[in-house]
């Protein structure tokens, strides 16, 4: 009924689920050629992530809610955004005790759904030139290790590790913005694209559309003990 910006997979069901600006999650059978169940949302969907049982879901108006899918998809957790403007990107945790967001203020926040000891929410800036703020697009979190990635209008990709709240690498930026970026499976390629996001407009458009793969090394994706690291966290 509306453009659909989000889609995920549900290996508990075997279900698609998508989410769109009709305000509404669907959930697909590839059996049968409409929705088997649907669920309004607040707002117009932004951004969403599925993960194991997790699905998180970032709406216009700054909404957040989480859904357990281990069987008839129920909400568990509903917040507002601890990030000021709107939502771009959301991802779960590698162990779905929480998740982390991104907005157009060049800013992610990290937040847990229940109390973990020793961890605390909190949020932090990125992809910020001096006075220059850029939307943060996609955020992926390595299977393996826990750490992330986040990509952005700056051309620019960051490599992420929460627990220490450090940077543990930085990419020289590129022409045009990041627009999405995964890890494979095993964690050992990170593959992100690179095109014109409509952020400034059809005035400041650079054309052309790009694919990189990045071979991962361990030392890119893991803080070693006693390794400095870039940069930390800037609240």
């Amino acid at each position: 009924d509306a453009p659909v910006k989000a889609v995920g997979f549900l290996k508990s069901t075997n279900m698609v689920v998508s989410g769109g600006w009709d305000r509404k999650l669907k959930f697909w059978d590839a059996r049968q050629p409409n929705p088997v169940g649907v669920l309004d949302m607040p707002e117009r969907v932004y951004a969403m992530d599925v993960r194991d049982n997790l699905m998180v879901v970032a709406t216009a108006g700054r909404h957040i809610l989480a859904y357990d899918c281990s069987g008839q998809p129920r909400e568990i957790h509903r917040k507002e955004s601890p990030l000021r403007f709107q939502s771009r990107c959301i991802a779960c945790f590698t162990d779905s005790t929480g998740f982390a967001v991104g907005s157009i203020e060049g800013r992610v926040g990290i937040h847990y759904l229940q109390k973990v000891e020793g961890r605390e929410s909190f949020a932090f800036k990125c992809h910020r030139q001096e006075s220059n703020v850029y939307s943060v697009n996609a955020i992926s979190f390595h299977n393996q290790f826990g750490t992330f990635t986040t990509v952005g209008s700056d051309g620019v990709v960051n490599f992420w590790d929460k627990d220490n709240k450090q940077r543990l690498k930085g990419f020289n930026a590129i022409q045009r913005p990041v627009t999405a970026a995964e890890f494979n499976a095993q964690g050992t390629l990170f593959a992100y694209s690179s095109s014109y996001d409509w952020s400034q407009g059809s005035t400041q458009l650079v054309p052309g559309n790009e694919i990189y793969v990045h071979r991962v090394t361990e030392d890119e994706i893991v803080r070693a003990k006693g390794k400095k690291t870039s940069s930390t966290y800037r609240r």
